[in-house]
């Protein structure tokens, strides 16, 4: 009940550790992303979340910093509201969080969705030498409330309209609904076009409509939290267990291994080989962290005997069920060769069996 308290004083140490090595193994790109990640737990905890728009509703919520590979950057376990508020509320707070200028340096840009972007935080994102974009919500504090010249619902697919203030440009872009982006780094429209179907003439044709750059690059970019979400999900670590803790130590795990795959990824790419897949790269690492010696796959040994091409046949199928063309003489057999698993025929005057095995080098085992 004190301010000192820590409710992840159990995960502190590998918390942070696991911290440290994303940012120490791995520059990341020019472009990153910011979004929120849950880990599912129903836990009766203090730091357990409801996000009704998540497909996982319920439980621990972690801020990410992600690079458009996926590659979780860095990332900040939510535990309720700090004691230590700039006033500028959760959304400024969780985004300065992740950004460090001392160990990513300046001349990033940083994409994130309505519930981060806000004028406040892209004008200080200005100042230390960040570039942002991100749509955003008319009812934030600092955006522009003029209707003059807005968009309208009967406005054309295509249409643009934008106001600069300072550093900052804000655009909204009719689709088939209106899409609001405030940005830093961007410029109103450079021209560029994106693939639509629409009606023109009473019939469905392909339609090249006008998009801002802002929207593009946003679309482009801003994917990066969940690339990284759905390769964790893919090959997860987490079992079902009591206690809360090892709910987050196994995603932990999971962070970590997913971050290798993807370095791995690079250092393949850069050495012009082919990388394992995702899987196969697991398995390996599994291997040797276990400290195994890999086991080959089990081959079943066969011996070149005849066999009948369907077991289990009664009554009158036993003549018939199966029946193939002998790869020899071309008739009618019931019999293929266990080995081969070719139809050879096995009869009193005609035994293909033996003579295909004896003219094409085939020792007859009996």
């Amino acid at each position: 009940g004190t301010p000192d308290y820590d409710p992840l004083h159990r995960l502190r140490p590998l918390y942070d550790s696991l911290r440290v090595a994303c940012k120490a193994l791995y520059h990341p790109r020019k472009n990153l992303s910011v979004d929120e990640r849950m880990v599912a737990t129903k836990a009766k905890i203090g730091v357990k979340q409801y996000i009704k728009s998540k497909p996982t509703k319920w439980g621990i919520k972690l801020f990410v910093l992600s690079d458009t590979t996926g590659y979780t950057t860095d990332f900040h376990i939510y535990t309720g509201r700090s004691t230590q508020k700039t006033g500028k509320g959760l959304s400024f707070d969780a985004v300065m969080s992740l950004i460090n200028k001392d160990y990513l340096g300046s001349g990033y840009h940083i994409y994130c969705d309505n519930f981060y972007t806000s004028p406040a935080l892209f004008c200080h994102l200005h100042k230390l030498g960040f570039g942002a974009c991100g749509t955003f919500r008319n009812s934030r504090v600092g955006v522009p409330k003029t209707t003059k010249n807005a968009l309208t619902k009967k406005s054309p697919r295509g249409s643009i309209r934008w106001l600069r203030e300072g550093p900052l440009i804000f655009v909204k872009w009719m689709d088939t609904r209106e899409v609001s982006v405030c940005s830093t780094v961007h410029t109103a429209f450079k021209g560029d076009a994106v693939r639509r179907v629409g009606k023109a003439g009473g019939q469905h044709q392909v339609l090249y409509v006008p998009v801002p750059s802002a929207v593009r690059d946003y679309n482009c970019f801003m994917g990066g939290v969940d690339l990284s979400d759905q390769l964790i999900g893919s090959y997860t670590s987490w079992r079902k267990c009591k206690k809360w803790y090892k709910t987050v130590l196994h995603h932990f795990i999971d962070i970590a291994v997913t971050n290798s795959y993807l370095i791995h990824k690079e250092m393949c790419a850069q050495l012009e080989q082919q990388a394992p897949t995702h899987q196969a790269f697991q398995e390996q690492l599994t291997v040797a962290l276990c400290g195994v010696e890999p086991q080959a796959a089990p081959t079943t040994s066969y011996r070149h005997l005849p066999v009948a091409v369907f077991e289990g046949a009664s009554g009158e199928d036993k003549a018939t069920k199966g029946r193939r063309k002998c790869k020899l003489c071309g008739k009618c057999t019931p019999f293929m060769c266990e080995a081969c698993k070719l139809p050879l025929c096995v009869i009193v005057d005609r035994n293909c069996h033996k003579d295909f095995h004896s003219s094409s080098g085939h020792v007859l085992l009996t």
